[in-house]
């Protein structure tokens, strides 16, 4: 395998990684904003202002000239696309944070795989084959993910303190802070949110086979979730104090929000979603976990449960089995298109090969040079 092949290989890995760290930072800076008061309706309006402005000039230039034409169903998808990820998936994320924590909600988020691969098969998107090891290792892979979100859900257990946090007062956001009921709606809500992140990303999958152009794309997308989300903030924010941002935390939240993680982060996903796929994009999420956990423990000073730990590496075990099953399928997917290309190629060089040993014959007849 040479440089190139490699690279191929590894470059979608390298961006979903990047990814993970880029919605880390996102989710500690955006619960600093919202303890500080914040209104959720307001950050994602300016957050999709902001992703808008930033990739609107890098899509008006690089795809001028192959930019698709707009059609009612593609313009329809994107309204479905704002509406899901811009103002339900981010409102309903942010509220559930606010009522549990950014550790808890970015460990929750993890089941984000599992309910993007039932989602795909319900649409036939992905599909199962029982009698293969892929898809019953995919199978499995689901049902441990769940168990362990599951798991995180009904168990807390005591408190884990680490060397950076040890004899620190901690901020009990899952249950002293608030009671029991707000946690709960907050669980429900981060579950909302999910499944609208889910069927956003199988949207955007096929919303790209008839619209081809990500950049594009994704600033419609982020134009489209503007809009949306501004009927909205206008609605439950009609005093003008909240729409005001000085130079603090919020105003960094809206902007690292906006082009981290709904421009960058639109973009890298369809790139990488052509090539392998909705829930390879959502197989990730475990990374971004890790990296929450240990910047809220510091940060925030959130306090880390055992129940939460225990849980999180269930789900970690059980989207790896998804990831495996994935690549498996990518393989063999390889496999068949290299044989499909072999098979259209053989009756090309055949004829070619005819076409030539007719040439070959035609220039070797010599005319007399006695004959005019």
């Amino acid at each position: 395998m040479g440089p190139r092949e490699l690279w191929n290989v590894v470059k979608p890995y390298l961006a979903m990684v990047f990814l993970q760290f880029g919605y880390a930072g996102m989710f500690v800076i955006s619960v600093a904003s919202l303890k500080q008061g914040m209104s959720h309706y307001v950050l994602v309006v300016y957050r999709n202002i902001v992703a808008a402005v930033v990739i609107a000039p890098f899509a008006l230039w690089f795809e001028r000239k192959m930019r698709p034409k707009m059609t009612l169903s593609v313009f329809l998808k994107i309204v479905a696309l704002g509406l899901l990820e811009p103002v339900l998936d981010q409102n309903f994320y942010y509220m559930g944070t606010k009522d549990t924590s950014a550790s808890f909600s970015s460990a929750l988020y993890n089941i984000l795989p599992a309910v993007t691969f039932v989602n795909a098969i319900l649409v036939r998107m992905e599909k199962i084959d029982i009698k293969k090891r892929s898809s019953q290792v995919k199978i499995i892979g689901t049902l441990v993910t769940v168990a362990g979100a599951l798991l995180m859900i009904l168990y807390k257990g005591p408190v884990v303190e680490f060397i950076w946090n040890k004899g620190r007062s901690h901020h009990n956001s899952d249950a002293s802070s608030q009671d029991n009921s707000h946690w709960l709606v907050g669980i429900f809500m981060l579950l909302f949110s999910c499944f609208c992140w889910s069927a956003f990303f199988l949207l955007q999958s096929h919303t790209l086979k008839s619209y081809p152009a990500e950049l594009s794309l994704t600033t419609l997308i982020c134009v489209m979730g503007t809009a949306e989300s501004g009927a909205v903030a206008l609605v439950m924010e009609r005093s003008v104090k909240p729409w005001l941002l000085g130079f603090d935390m919020r105003l960094f939240t809206a902007v690292y929000s906006g082009v981290m993680c709904s421009g960058v982060a639109y973009y890298v996903q369809a790139v990488v979603m052509k090539e392998r796929g909705p829930v390879f994009v959502t197989a990730f999420n475990p990374l971004c976990m890790i990296i929450v956990t240990v910047l809220g423990s510091i940060i925030l000073a959130e306090e880390i449960t055992l129940g939460r730990m225990i849980g999180a590496a269930i789900i970690v075990v059980g989207l790896y089995c998804l990831i495996w099953g994935k690549s498996k399928d990518h393989q063999i997917q390889q496999l068949e298109n290299r044989e499909k290309t072999k098979a259209l190629e053989l009756p090309t060089s055949a004829n070619g090969a005819a076409k030539s040993n007719t040439v070959d014959y035609a220039t070797v007849v010599e005319i007399p040079s006695t004959k005019k």
